[in-house]
């Protein structure tokens, strides 16, 4: 492999020659070696560090057009836009288990962005600290590449999922309608329910889970740029923090916004704890829908069978035709591991010391594995099993009719105690209700066929 060589404060480094990153990101390469190939800084932080370092110029460019002149701005400018499209990702070789502030991160953006600007230059232009640094500091950068790739996440990827489950919900409640079926509490039987009426449930949390994040997103638009070192805002021009959060505004297309306080911006996560709740409480949700799923697709003919599901692939290696739920499986993992990782993040985020968290890049890491595994899972989970979903209703009609609970239609026309003693001679004698209750003296048959109606029960 050929080298060059690049310098630093510390001395020279050799640097992989085809390699856009310098010095400090080399150091970084060799000195935390864990995790590599595989917890590299997620994706969505390079792009959003794409982002950052692009308003920074054009903030920089208002407000020290004497330092930062046109034609930098227009080579970073280029350079920057190949960062958010991907175009160098191959660049970015630093792992997660690095400096908590995420310094080495940040230098590697300044490195990769002013080595391929100098490129695009045909000259020795821009310097990474003095230019595409220029205003800030790693931290105040890592935690807005923390905010703008967890609202982009949260956004473009997990509410679009949540969204079409909605609507595969909407329309089995639609066909579903008229329904009954026994509904169940405990795991034992209960009083009956409308089938659309229990799906209703499902699309409701999720409709809930979505305002919960819209809402929680809202705080995630505070962003640190502009503190630089410790808040004080020190080597940032004044304004700046305004023109940068204007300038990330235009890149995104979304509302972001200074953070009125940097000095709680760069060591509180509070607003990334509080969003990753929201998405804990998501998962929650989507663990409960699938196991309800499961559980009334259990069988086909030794579990409850009521609702059929689609067939994706054989379920034993030994047991031939067997099916399994294997989507409500891959949900539920997925909830499990969004649940570990907000205990991750509730640690990680209480770590905060005087004017900083050097735990950034795990909460980040983190979340946006969450918002990921658990936007990826919705989507597979509507396509492949829930938007398959079909009731089998002669089941249900047949599950319906044997429970004993539907003598709770009885309280008011025999007592609660007799109405109790109906359903213990029924289930002991292995005997429908009516003839129970008649059998006991409660009720004519005549006027029990009047009263028991498990139709108007729901």
């Amino acid at each position: 492999m050929d080298y060059r060589i690049e310098h630093d404060s510390m001395g020279e480094v050799k640097v992989p020659a085809e390699k856009y990153w310098g010095a400090q990101t080399q150091r970084s390469h060799e000195n935390f070696l864990i995790g590599v190939g595989l917890e590299t800084m997620p994706a969505e932080v390079i792009k959003a560090f794409g982002i950052l370092k692009k308003a920074a110029a054009i903030a920089n460019s208002k407000l020290k057009g004497e330092k930062m002149t046109g034609e930098k701005l227009g080579v970073i400018t280029q350079a920057c836009d190949e960062v958010i499209g991907g175009k160098l990702s191959e660049h970015f070789p630093l792992v997660v288990w690095q400096t908590g502030s995420g310094t080495q991160s940040n230098m590697n953006a300044n490195e990769v962005i002013a080595n391929r600007g100098n490129e695009l230059a045909g000259k020795k232009l821009l310097h990474p600290n003095d230019d595409i640094n220029m205003s800030q500091s790693s931290n105040d950068t890592f935690p807005t590449a923390m905010s703008i790739s967890a609202v982009i996440a949260v956004e473009d990827s997990v509410i679009p999922s949540i969204d079409a489950l909605v609507e595969t919900f909407k329309r089995l409640e639609k066909e579903n309608e008229g329904v009954i079926k026994s509904g169940r509490t405990h795991l034992q039987d209960a009083t009956p329910i409308a089938f659309s009426q229990e799906i209703s449930g499902w699309r409701s949390s999720l409709e809930k889970d979505k305002r919960l994040l819209t809402s929680a997103v809202k705080e995630l638009k505070e962003l640190a740029l502009g503190g630089t070192a410790v808040g004080t805002g020190l080597n940032a021009p004044e304004g700046f923090d305004k023109e940068v959060a204007k300038a990330v505004c235009e890149i995104t297309g979304k509302d972001f916004v200074s953070a009125p306080n940097k000095f709680h911006a760069l060591t509180s996560k509070d607003e990334i704890v509080f969003a990753h709740g929201a998405l804990k409480a998501l998962a929650a949700d989507m663990m409960k829908i699938a196991n309800d799923v499961r559980w009334l697709a259990s069988g086909p003919r030794l579990g409850l069978g009521e609702i059929k599901i689609p067939e994706n692939e054989p379920g034993s290696s030994i047991m031939p035709g067997k099916v399994n739920p294997t989507q409500c499986e891959a949900v539920t993992m997925v909830a499990v591991q969004v649940m570990g990782n907000d205990a991750a993040i509730g640690f990680a985020a209480s770590q905060g010391n005087f004017e900083l968290n050097v735990f950034m890049p795990v909460i980040i890491y983190n979340f946006l594995q969450s918002a990921r595994l658990i936007s990826e899972a919705m989507t597979s989970f509507n396509k492949n099993c829930a938007s398959g979903i079909t009731a089998d209703r002669e089941k249900m009609t047949s599950n319906l009719n044997r429970s004993l609970m539907l003598v709770t239609a009885l309280n008011p026309y025999i007592g609660y105690e007799n109405a109790a003693k109906t359903a213990k001679k029924a289930y002991a004698e292995n005997i429908s209700l009516k003839e129970a209750c008649v059998s006991l003296g409660f009720l004519s048959e005549e006027r029990f066929d009047e009263v028991f109606r498990p139709e108007d029960m729901i």
